[in-house]
């Protein structure tokens, strides 16, 4: 085939979109190959998030597009995807065996924060990205029952660090695996302090793409803790419809902020009530919350999630709601906000810190 060809095909992908992104391929520098033979055009296209969910469609949309423009009999395309340390704040660097940290937040409790950090945790493995979920909350924590793992305890293997426990294929850590689940936690802000630090950066975390980090509500001792020592490349904000919500899903938003942490959106959760009798669906805290919070704040609205039964009972039987319901309408609703928030994240700065050798002056 003649060069006229592969040029033709070239310009043909790089004009094409990827659902999420805000712009054509050619402007997001996403990889791609290719290779002619025998009429055939054969295309790699490796993504910067993951997207298992709509490889298949992304692929026959691109084979189509090329078919028809690119001036081929055929085409065969691959959709796969690498995902990449992002920037951090301030001077942090990412940790060595974790590319990306986000933190699931809200500014108060009740709305279903740790519920969607699991799920989305679970969702993005089931992407195909490699997970781990660490529990922040040192009071009241609370994925050991929603994964299943209660009563379970990590493993040291040197006397100074953990193994993360494991469950539907992501790795967890929190403080309910090293404290009786019926003993109440008495500590002061200093001890909240080193026990996050000890679960960040003492659990020997395997080759993670992304450590969800679920947050309690508040903007206290343990958001300033992760926000000042812990590289975080984005903050996800979880609030439900309701005005006082919003209010304290404000003052979350502000604070990220202010300690240049990237903000990847909002998910407004408990947007409407289902019904379990009759599948009646009704807002009952309101609507347009989370819209309203997108449009004073000029961030996305990543997704909106129901208040249904079935979200709260699957996750305290310890197997939420992606892994008992794969293919249900809601389940597909946290990968499809799980998709989008890893390509925000993807379409930001990536980290090259870690790049730039460090320099010893030896006497």
């Amino acid at each position: 085939m003649s060069e006229a060809t592969v040029q033709n095909i070239e310009t043909t992908i790089v004009s094409a979109t990827v659902p999420y992104l805000e712009s054509d391929l050619g402007a997001t520098g996403i990889s791609t190959q290719v290779e002619l033979s025998s009429g055939t055009a054969r295309v790699r296209l490796t993504l910067d998030f993951p997207a298992a969910g709509i490889a298949s469609r992304l692929s026959e949309d691109l084979r189509q597009r090329i078919i028809e423009q690119g001036g081929v009999a055929d085409a065969e395309v691959l959709v796969d995807w690498r995902i990449r340390a992002q920037a951090v704040q301030g001077a942090l660097v990412p940790l060595p065996n974790i590319k990306n940290i986000i933190a699931v937040a809200s500014g108060k409790g009740g709305v279903g924060k740790s519920t969607t950090a699991v799920n989305l945790a679970l969702a993005l493995a089931i992407e195909g990205a490699r997970v781990g979920i660490l529990d922040a909350d040192i009071y009241g924590p609370s994925q050991p029952q929603m994964l299943g793992l209660s009563g379970q305890q990590p493993v040291t293997r040197d006397g100074k660090t953990f193994e993360p426990l494991e469950a539907f294929d992501i790795q967890a850590m929190s403080i309910g695996f090293l404290v009786p689940q019926d003993r109440a936690v008495i500590w002061r802000g200093p001890m909240v302090t080193q026990a996050l630090n000890q679960l960040v950066f003492q659990t020997n975390w395997r080759d993670l793409d992304y450590l969800i980090v679920d947050l309690p509500p508040g903007t206290g001792d343990t958001q300033l803790t992760l926000t000042s020592k812990v590289p975080v490349s984005g903050a996800i904000i979880v609030t439900t419809p309701q005005d006082i919500a919003l209010l304290d899903a404000r003052r979350g938003l502000k604070m990220f902020e202010k300690v240049n942490v990237r903000i990847l959106g909002v998910v407004e959760n408990m947007s409407t009530y289902i019904c379990s009798e009759c599948g009646h669906e009704e807002p009952i805290f309101g609507t347009g919350g989370g819209e309203r919070l997108t449009q004073e704040s000029g961030l996305p609205l990543l997704g909106e999630l129901p208040l249904d039964v079935r979200i709260r009972r699957e996750a305290d039987s310890g197997e939420p709601t992606v892994v008992s319901d794969p293919d249900s309408a809601i389940a597909l609703k946290y990968r499809e906000i799980a998709r989008r928030a890893a390509a925000r994240l993807a379409a930001g700065p990536r980290d090259h810190k870690a790049a730039f050798p460090k320099i010893v002056v030896e006497s």
